[in-house]
This record gives structure tokens, sequence and C-alpha cells, in this order.
């Protein structure tokens, strides 16, 4: 599911910001120290600069949240489809159009058949 970037408000790029860097965090490597193979969490976020967009889009002073929200707009496109949607599952985003009949958030209505009985012309 691509997100349309004017969705995203200073909240909602926030959020999806916060979960990303958890997201790309949570990808481990496996590095030797003195010898001995560790786990490393991912630095992919870093190199990404998210806790200095996460830090603007905290910000009180509303230019430095809006200078955030453009760098996390940015940023967004960049990103697999597979990272993406990760997030936005995390942050409990969804297409309703891609939901199955039966999901209860898809908020479909049943067809209305034009000609059924006792229906009017």
């Amino acid at each position: 599911m691509v997100l349309e970037l004017e969705t995203f408000t200073t909240e909602t790029a926030l959020d999806a910001a916060t979960e990303l860097h958890r997201v790309l965090a949570s990808r481990t490597h496996r590095r030797k120290v003195l010898g001995q193979e560790v786990l490393v969490p991912g630095q992919l976020g870093e190199a990404l600069q998210l806790p200095q967009i996460i830090r603007r889009l905290q910000s009180k002073q509303q230019r430095i949240r809006d200078q955030g929200l453009d760098e996390f707009r940015e940023l967004w496109p960049t990103l697999s489809a597979t990272t993406r949607d990760k997030v936005l599952d995390a942050i409990g985003w969804y297409n309703p159009k891609e939901l199955d009949w039966e999901d209860k958030r898809s908020n479909r209505r049943p067809p209305v058949e034009p000609d059924t009985p006792g229906s009017q012309r």
C-alpha cells in the first residue's frame, strides 16, 4: 500500500518515524568482537538521520516541526514497500479498499440490487 505524502501530518509522521526507527533497529547483523560473534542492532535508522527527524517532529517550534515533516516526506518514498508496509501495519494504518469483506474495519455496505421486489421505480 502506498500512502500519499499529503496524508502525513506532523503527528502521523512522528508515529511513522518512531516506528520506522524501531523496525530498522530490529534488523540485526553479526559482527566479530574480540573473536566472538555478536548480534548488533541495525544502524540504518541512524544513517537515515531518523533520530534527528524525530527530534524535529517533537519540537515545540512549528518551523522546526515543519522541517522534520518535510524531511520525513522526502525519506518515505525511498523506503522499500516491505518496510513501509511494516511501519503502516504497526501504527494501525490500512487501506479500506484492500480489506476483505469479512474484515470489521472495511465498513463496506452490501450492494443494493436495483430490481428488488417492493422497490419503487
